[in-house]
């Protein structure tokens, strides 16, 4: 396998992952969870389901959480024998199976006994590092490709030891050996500059966007979209009474605003301490203009309550914003994290 072919397949399961949320979603949305009865992995005892939409759905849920669970097996084999090995791709790649494991314990547990909402709304929180870990491992599958065929990763420099030689992928194509990457200088990091404490403080934003997002998560599977009409304002007030479902609504839409706030503010230092040049200011504005998109998409969301068949692809748009924004941050804190140890 070339290297090339590694980035491929690291790519089909980024974006297979990315399919078990969409499917995932329009399971919880078009309250199909319980179309296959209580049984796993068989749908109403048959290998295939009665032709209902609950059990076609749900099945569909559960046959491309499979496939993508094969692939993602299949690419921790493969990232396990790459030689020289990489303690970076190990990881992302380990962590790709072991939250896809997770998430299919998680989704068994849902069918075959009753579960709460609480545990639910964990159910795709799970799914969303799983996604996370997979669109990492292609980012360092292409840095590494690059590498190999050129000998420099660009913005995106690794050890020498970790290029491979061709021979080691079993490439069936004659390509000259690699050459050494060549060390990085301070133009391609900026400076080495990377603002003291930036890792800590964009580590604390990821788990408090976790937060956020179990929030989202359990307004989904409680029903609770309601619970707030209207947008900006909740029921036409600033603040409403904080009971109910309008309680975990209006919490969610703070927990989104203060987000957005958290982001701005760590963008701003980093751009004051790189000049607004850096690769760190780059992923900051890009998660800064997806806290927005996510806001207006939960804009969308509002407006869409009372057309069912258009809130599906809203509750699916406002999904995928959410993943790709947490995947950013992800990526954010690494290169901080890579760039102060340099």
């Amino acid at each position: 396998m070339t290297a090339r072919a590694y980035r491929l397949l690291a790519l089909w399961s980024c974006i297979g992952m990315l399919l078990v949320l969409i499917a995932g979603v329009v399971v919880t949305n078009t309250e199909s969870g319980r179309g296959c009865g209580t049984d796993w992995p068989l749908c109403h005892g048959k290998f295939i389901p009665a032709y209902t939409v609950e059990s076609i759905v749900e099945y569909t849920h559960r046959a491309v959480s499979g496939l993508e669970g094969l692939l993602v097996f299949a690419v921790f084999l493969l990232t396990m024998r790459l030689k020289p090995a990489s303690s970076e791709a190990r990881l992302y790649a380990g962590a790709a199976l072991l939250f896809t494991i997770f998430q299919a314990v998680l989704g068994m547990l849902a069918v075959i006994m009753p579960t709460s909402d609480a545990v639910l709304a964990i159910h795709f929180g799970i799914s969303m590092v799983a996604f996370t870990s997979t669109w990492l491992l292609y980012a360092w599958a292409r840095r590494w490709d690059r590498a190999l065929r050129t000998g420099d990763a660009g913005q995106w420099p690794i050890p020498a030891k970790e290029v491979p030689s061709p021979a080691s992928l079993g490439s069936a194509q004659q390509r000259k050996p690699a050459a050494p990457a060549r060390p990085a200088d301070r133009t391609s990091l900026g400076g080495r500059i990377a603002p003291s404490g930036l890792f800590g403080w964009i580590l604390a934003i990821i788990i408090y966007c976790y937060g956020v997002v179990y929030l989202g998560a359990y307004v989904r599977h409680t029903d609770s979209a309601g619970g707030c009409i209207g947008w900006p304002l909740c029921n036409g007030e600033v603040v409403p009474e904080l009971n109910g479902a309008t309680g975990i609504v209006f919490l969610h839409r703070v927990g989104a605003i203060l987000l957005f706030l958290f982001i701005a503010a760590i963008v701003l230092l980093v751009r004051r301490r790189t000049g607004g040049r850096e690769e760190l200011s780059r992923i900051g504005y890009v998660s800064l203009a997806l806290v927005l998109l996510q806001s207006l998409s939960g804009w969308l969301l509002t407006a869409t309550l009372e057309h069912h068949d258009v809130y599906v692809f809203t509750s699916l748009l406002h999904t995928i914003i959410i993943s790709i924004l947490f995947s950013a941050l992800c990526l954010w804190a690494i290169r901080a994290w890579q760039l102060s140890r340099r």
